[in-house]
């Protein structure tokens, strides 16, 4: 992919798998790998172990695993979830909603 139309603290909902239909924030984007981890989405164990000299407990701990970005659709506030448009506007590049046509948040 060129590029990728979702950026980090995007909602995003997961379209296919044995997610689809949960919402998350976008926590962080890989995109040379074409991936995006989502918050509490596709939970998966490790196991932890305990560093001597540090107070770390060790165990089995949940954390979240990266997914496709074509798995996940980007929430407009008024739609839900969309496909995403860029509008240029002089110099300004912006992201919009391809069914309303509202301005995305953008990145940060």
């Amino acid at each position: 992919m060129a590029g990728l139309n979702i950026h980090r603290n995007d909602t995003v909902e997961v379209i296919t798998g044995a997610d689809a239909g949960k919402r998350g924030r976008v926590l962080r984007v890989f995109p040379d790998k074409d991936r995006v981890l989502v918050e509490h989405v596709r939970m998966v164990k490790k196991t932890v172990s305990s560093k001597s000299g540090k107070n770390t407990k060790g165990g089995i701990a949940e954390q979240e695993s990266p997914l496709h970005v074509s798995n996940v659709a980007v929430v407009c506030p008024s739609c839900g979830p969309v496909r995403v448009g860029y509008k240029v506007e002089g110099t300004s590049k912006t992201r919009v909603c391809k069914k309303c046509g509202a301005t995305l948040a953008t990145k940060k």
